[in-house]
């Protein structure tokens, strides 16, 4: 069949696509990007906060009018799917089948009923939807740490690690493809093994695969900061692959917000991990996300979250207003802070961010950097990449640098900064 697929919300959403859709290849299905073309559409959705949930809903009934076509099936999958099965199945009637996340170990078997067709399936099936040099690796999933305003333990269960042999075996794969920076993922990275093995086990992931042939990068994203322990730092030090890039989860730095978000950990325990990180590593990207608008935050406690941000001088940070979410403890906390006051705070929380970004970005002209090559602006000599300390996905900033001679995409190549903004780099390439 000719099958269409959507795929929405996170990285470890995608990972989940891929793999559907590595399933599909295997059994001989062609998939489409165009809807029009389908005979099915798969739609991995989710279903995190509001505006995720939106998005998901519009897309389903985007592609149900797909049937007044030649769409056959419209299956639902993914987090939304699992969330909120009852009231798809009662309110959108287009749907034909939904496959919640807790079914998924027998996707093959719905897949079959649903498409009357035979399904198989192995273990590493996987078709990389984003660009050949580059994937992501999810080492767990679901999540234990139960943090009041966030729904993923509901969706998805408390954590559990896939085995180290398993993602060995998979990143060798993803090698073999020719994927040359791999990303380490999961709703909490550094707790990784802890479920499985009775102890952390990332420092010893990490050991293992930074030995795989043909991998150049290797980044680490969700690392809890009470949790980020010596081994973790020393296997990332001895790490010949390991990019030192920090994607550090804050949340907030009122201690008093932090315990009510139900966050381990201190702002002055964060305060002493960051100043080791960059004792141990030169050339170090810290990376953070911060929510402002908790329930009962006032004017003081938002200010303490400026001035933690003007002291760390984060490189790379994203912000968030509250998102109110259903059946999460903090759903009924108060009192509640009006959305014109989170506005107020994220954009104040922004521009005090855009200027320490601008700060380290024009620190770095007259730097050269290596560069992973991503794009060509049309005929021009103009290619778009990103450093080690740019995570893929438009999570940060690009390098966009002139060329006289013709790049492979996906190569590495030498390039001296001669300008910067907030977000991007500007240069020239030195040496391929």
């Amino acid at each position: 069949m000719k099958i269409g697929f959507v795929s929405l919300g996170c990285c470890k959403n995608l990972v989940d696509s891929e793999q559907i859709m590595g399933m599909l290849k295997r059994n001989n299905h062609e998939i489409v990007s165009d809807p029009r073309q389908a005979q099915a559409i798969i739609i991995n959705t989710c279903g995190f906060i509001t505006s995720a949930k939106e998005e998901s809903i519009n897309t389903i009934f985007e592609m149900a009018q797909y049937k007044e076509r030649n769409l056959e099936k419209l299956i639902v999958c993914g987090c939304l799917a699992q969330r909120y099965q009852k009231e798809l199945e009662e309110e959108i009637p287009e749907i034909d089948a939904i496959i919640p996340i807790k079914d998924y170990d027998h996707f093959a078997q719905h897949l079959e009923q649903v498409l009357n067709t035979p399904m198989s399936y192995q273990k590493f099936d996987r078709v990389i939807s984003t660009q050949p040099w580059r994937a992501y690796l999810k080492i767990s999933d679901g999540c234990s740490n139960h943090c009041t305003y966030c729904a993923i333990p509901l969706i998805r269960g408390d954590q559990v690690s896939r085995p180290i042999e398993d993602l060995v075996a998979e990143a060798k794969q993803l090698a073999s493809y020719g994927v040359k920076e791999l990303t380490l993922i999961a709703q909490d990275t550094t707790k990784y093994g802890l479920d499985l093995y009775g102890e952390l086990r990332l420092g010893d992931l990490i050991r293992e695969i930074d030995k795989i042939d043909g991998i150049h990068w290797i980044r680490i994203l969700y690392m809890y900061p009470d949790e980020i322990v010596d081994d973790v730092l020393v296997a990332m030090q001895q790490s010949k692959k390991v990019v030192p890039y920090f994607d550090i989860p804050m949340q907030h730095a009122n201690n008093r917000l932090l315990k009510a978000m139900n966050r381990r950990g201190t702002k002055e325990h964060a305060y002493e991990i960051i100043d080791k990180i960059r004792s141990m590593f030169d050339d170090v990207t810290l990376r953070t996300t911060m929510i402002v608008g908790f329930p009962s935050e006032t004017e003081e406690e938002y200010l303490e979250l400026e001035e933690f941000i003007k002291n760390v001088k984060w490189d790379r940070m994203g912000a968030f207003t509250y998102s109110k979410e259903e059946d999460t403890k903090a759903y009924d906390m108060k009192p509640e802070i009006d959305q014109e006051v989170m506005d107020d705070r994220l954009a104040r929380l922004m521009q005090l961010q855009n200027q320490i970004s601008l700060e380290l970005n024009q620190n770095k002209i007259g730097k050269t950097i290596e560069v992973l090559v991503e794009e060509k602006e049309g005929l021009r000599n103009v290619y778009r990449g990103r450093s080690k300390a740019d995570a893929p996905d438009e999570i940060d900033g690009k390098v966009i640098f002139k060329c006289d001679e013709d790049i492979e995409l996906g190569s590495f190549v030498q390039v001296l900064i001669e300008d910067a903004n907030a977000y991007d780099l500007m240069g020239t390439c030195v040496a391929l």
